[in-house]
């Protein structure tokens, strides 16, 4: 079975990824993978995504990519969007002082979201309201492995309440427009992506914060 082994693998890597992070002496080499695991996961939900406009999808997730990066940017440079916060290495390269994985983050993300919360038996608005309290819940995880990993950190260590209101209303605008462009959620590995990066951040969260 394709998506048993898919998880499978997802499972093994994180599970290593875990152990590598744990360790002081990996730390440094693990951190640099992270952009790795984040393309592995979006190849596994390319993988097993069905598709039926090919074209649109395409265009619509290079928008989210897009516009996504440009609004990260935008708050790097002026610190008015979800306060003030920098990006560090962990993430890969950076253009404007924002890594262009972020964008793929987004997609990845909006996506996931959007394949769990098609599934329950609610309205579209409701369904685009549980998407993005998805993901603002997955936001709330990230936040605190997101130093550790060396991807970003808000000044002195404080993260606003504008970070997590400025998250959720644009993901309101991505699951919205997701909804409006047609684009299928029909994905069978997309929830336990979503569902083992979680865990790994929480697991990371308690090894790196708490077990001292």
């Amino acid at each position: 079975d394709r998506i048993l082994t898919a998880k499978i693998l997802l499972g093994i890597f994180f599970t290593v990824g875990i152990t590598g992070m744990a360790l002081p002496a990996s730390r440094e080499t693990f951190t640099s993978l992270t952009p790795v695991a984040l393309l592995l996961s979006i190849a596994a939900v390319i993988l097993f995504h069905k598709s039926h406009d090919p074209a649109r999808e395409f265009l619509f997730f290079l928008f989210v990519f897009i516009a996504a990066f440009i609004i990260e940017a935008i708050g790097v440079k002026t610190g008015r969007i979800f306060g003030s916060y920098r990006y560090e290495t962990g993430l890969g390269p950076k253009i404007f002082e924002t890594p262009l994985m972020i964008g793929a983050n987004w997609a990845l993300l909006v996506y996931c979201t959007a394949v769990i919360s098609a599934r329950f038996p609610v309205s579209d608005f409701l369904k685009i309201i549980a998407g993005s309290a998805l993901m603002l819940a997955y936001d709330l995880i990230l936040e605190q492995a997101a130093p550790v990993m060396k991807m970003w950190s808000f000044q002195d260590n404080v993260i606003p309440w504008r970070n997590y209101a400025s998250w959720f209303l644009l993901a309101v605008i991505f699951h919205s427009l997701l909804r409006l462009s047609g684009v299928r959620t029909e994905n069978r590995i997309a929830p336990f992506v979503l569902y083992v990066q979680a865990v790994f951040f929480i697991i990371l969260i308690i090894i790196l914060k708490f077990a001292r």
